[in-house]
């Protein structure tokens, strides 16, 4: 394949993804678990040897930090979490209780869901394109340490996917995914769910975004 090659994962576990709340841009930190999870995780090749880069957000910095074997961590805002706006802090069980068919209507949107305040996959997806642009031009492989619904956001740019029902791929948010990288911000599907070896921490940031 043309472009360049970038490897993504999901930050390990936090407290608010053990108690299913959603983060979005709250800053929250990993937990004791994810904090051990994360020391397990090893880079497969040749992702092990790849510049590697995190968005702002602590929890996926300290999860760059902690990835094995160790390496600098740059940052880059544009892998940030898509923005849950005013539902921040909230369960996704309680926003459908509370929000009956106008939240029901909201997550049928597929990637014009918008939380009030926040931001659309659409959105995520423009940035996380102009992003794979930027690696491409740059012309070298990375491996970059971001959040659950921005990695969907690539998933849909990279296979079409509308957000409308199930994900063509099940992601396993304890592995590393594989993108190729076009100049004109196309993502292409390369290998998706790469085992962290040589384990997969039992607590690795499953649970809400």
């Amino acid at each position: 394949m043309n472009g360049v090659s970038f490897a993504i994962l999901r930050h390990a576990s936090t407290g608010w993804n053990e108690r299913g709340l959603l983060q979005g841009l709250t800053d929250t930190t990993l937990s004791a678990a994810g904090e051990a999870a994360a020391r397990q995780w090893r880079l497969p090749p040749p992702a092990d040897g790849w510049r590697r880069v995190a968005s702002p957000l602590q929890r996926a910095r300290r999860t760059a930090e902690l990835l094995r074997p160790s390496a600098a961590v740059s940052i880059d805002s544009a892998l940030r979490e898509m923005s849950f706006g005013a539902w921040e802090g909230r369960t996704l069980a309680a926003l459908r209780t509370e929000g009956g068919e106008t939240f029901a209507a909201a997550e049928r949107a597929g990637l014009d869901f918008q939380p009030p305040g926040g931001e659309s996959p659409r959105n995520a997806m423009v940035r996380l394109g102009g992003w794979a642009a930027a690696v491409a031009r740059a012309g070298e492989p990375v491996v970059a340490v971001s959040h659950k619904a921005a990695i969907r956001a690539l998933l849909a740019l990279a296979t079409g996917w509308d957000m409308m029902g199930r994900p063509p791929v099940k992601l396993d948010w304890r592995s590393v995914h594989f993108f190729v990288a076009e100049r004109d911000g196309r993502v292409l599907v390369d290998r998706l769910n790469v085992p962290l070896s040589p384990s997969r921490g039992p607590n690795s940031g499953e649970g809400a975004p």
